[in-house]
């Protein structure tokens, strides 16, 4: 089982980005949260298949049709232990 944490910035607040992110997610297997930060940002944990979380990322880099992504930083991380995928 891989982890990481995503740091995605840009228009990703207020455009279905964590819903989105979580449609994704599940539909890739995977487990973990995704919240909105007080800078702007949406933090992503996720937890699987080491290349279900390289699908992940890629869609991070676009996200739903109303966001606009300036970047995506990718870092490991502890398994965050959830259950399905949650957002915050």
């Amino acid at each position: 089982m891989a982890c990481a944490r995503f740091l995605v910035s840009g228009r990703v607040q207020g455009v279905f980005y964590r819903a989105s992110t979580r449609e994704q997610a599940l539909r890739l297997g995977l487990r973990g949260s995704a919240v909105n930060l007080p800078d702007g940002r949406v933090e992503v944990l996720a937890e699987g298949d080491a290349a279900a979380l390289d699908e992940l990322e890629r869609w991070l880099q676009s996200g739903p049709p109303a966001a606009r992504v300036d970047g995506v930083e990718r870092q490991a991380a502890e398994p965050p232990g959830h259950e399905g995928f949650r957002t915050a």
